[in-house]
């Protein structure tokens, strides 16, 4: 196989071969490397690259699985890691100037578990700043161009997982969902990206935006990848006190019942489907009738207090960022990039009988949902995002407010939801179907979107020139 082929390889593939030795994790990672060498400079994924270590650790893959000691399908993978999750020994920026010499002393739990499981580590991605914001324009690291049209933004604030990811240059990521920042690049870059459950993955050593929002959650080609990732990285943390100890399943056992004929899809009746563009919603549609096609049974359905979630998410989100940022703010303000700065600083207008009054409605709608939608289907299916990749020069506050819109919902409920490719724009641009299931039922979620994969082939299909 040439480097390309080597590095558009699923992660399955790529560890059934590592598994029979007829790959190397040596040659896998330093394919990965080569394409970082070549492609980065124009696209900005990576902030820092950790090619020694990936090396070293991808040799000690190479002597543990010849002495009969292969941990399992992710051992010798080269992944990456959006530059918030804590690395022993190498620096952990944020994305921003106010942290850019940091180096913990300690890794992540998310971060240990990749290890514990083989995996190689590539390096740090690039972010939007303190991971407060979905463009991806970072204004001390540079901006992350998307692959499929550098003139596009990749989304974010997990930017540089979703560019690497689709450009070839790692073969999954991990990513922080607050608003929407794992679903919203993999839609715009055109790969998968799971929000787990509040809960499911252990935030200790992340970075953090908004403790009750927060979500760490995989970024990969497929949903079958991602059940890999998951499965590594999911599960109780004494260390994490909001860290849920509901039993971890085998997802990618689960994927192998690809039958959907008892699986009940709703289709929202409002909010998700207003204002879309015109071919986002023809997209979006046509994957849902794939979903009837294997079997699903697809209805309307309501959601209550869909309108009023927004507005919830802010009253929390904002809040919470300026209570983590509040010493910086006051003492450093220069050293964040002006939307940062902007955001924090309304933060301050937010008076707490607006957050008390956002977390009674967050427990309100979590217990209606509960009730009166989930109790009548098991997934919801609506676009992830109302637009395709909006170009730089559109990268405004306008265009966050509408990225946001179709996912930070599923935030401020905690239940789990998946980007999906579902087609491309006549310009070219990826199209992202969002899956959301039942509290800690990442296994339904993740089946039905291998399902659609496998009948589909837009998850395969990769950016030009990469």
């Amino acid at each position: 196989m040439t480097p390309a082929e080597v590095t558009h390889l699923s992660i399955a593939e790529a560890a059934d071969l590592i598994h029979r030795k007829k790959l190397s994790p040596v040659e896998l990672t330093e394919a990965c490397l080569q394409r970082i060498g070549s492609l980065d400079a124009h696209l900005r994924a990576f902030i820092t690259v950790t090619r020694q270590e990936a090396l070293a650790t991808a040799q000690q893959a190479v002597s543990a699985i010849a002495g009969g000691n292969y941990r399992g399908p992710l051992h010798g993978i080269p992944l990456a890691l959006k530059d918030l999750f804590d690395t022993a020994g190498v620096r952990t920026t944020a994305g921003s100037r106010i942290t850019a010499d940091r180096v913990p002393e300690e890794d992540a739990e998310a971060t240990a578990r990749l290890k514990a499981a083989g995996a190689v580590l590539l390096g740090k991605l690039n972010m939007h700043e303190f991971a407060y914001g979905v463009t991806g324009v970072n204004p001390h690291y540079g901006a992350t161009f998307n692959p499929w049209d550098p003139t596009h933004i990749s989304g974010g604030s997990s930017s540089g997982s979703g560019a690497a990811v689709a450009a070839g240059m790692a073969l999954g990521a991990l990513g922080t969902d607050t608003g929407g920042s794992v679903r919203i690049p993999s839609s715009l870059c055109g790969i998968t990206g799971l929000k787990p459950t509040y809960g499911r993955v252990s935030r200790r050593g992340v970075v953090p935006l908004s403790w009750a929002l927060d979500h760490v959650g995989p970024m990969a080609r497929s949903a079958a990848d991602a059940a890999l990732i998951l499965k590594a990285i999911a599960g109780h943390d004494p260390g994490d006190e909001t860290s849920s100890e509901e039993p971890v399943p085998d997802y990618a056992k689960m994927l192998e019942d690809s039958r959907l004929k008892s699986l009940r899809v709703g289709v929202p009746r409002e909010y998700f489907f207003d204002n879309v563009d015109a071919e986002v919603l023809a997209a979006v549609r046509g994957a849902i009738s794939v979903l009837e096609e294997l079997g699903a049974q697809v209805s309307e359905v309501s959601l209550p207090h869909i309108a009023e979630a927004p507005d919830a998410v802010n009253a929390i989100m904002l809040p919470e960022a300026l209570a983590y940022h509040h010493r910086w703010l006051a003492e450093r303000p220069q050293d964040y990039g002006e939307d940062i700065r902007r955001r924090l600083e309304t933060g301050l207008l937010y008076p707490a009988v607006s957050y008390v009054q956002a977390q009674r409605l967050r427990s309100l709608i979590v217990e209606e949902w509960r009730e009166k939608v989930f109790d009548g289907v098991d997934l919801l299916a609506a676009p992830t995002t109302p637009v395709a990749a909006p170009s730089l020069e559109e990268a405004d506050l306008e265009a966050t407010l509408t990225l946001v819109r179709f996912t930070n919902p599923f935030n401020l409920v905690g239940v789990p939801a998946v980007s999906i490719p579902c087609g491309f724009t006549s310009g070219g641009l990826p199209i992202g179907l969002q899956l959301v299931g039942r509290w800690f039922d990442e296994g339904t979620v993740l089946r039905a979107a291998h399902a659609y994969q496998q009948a589909t082939d837009w998850h395969k299909r990769a950016p030009p020139g990469t």
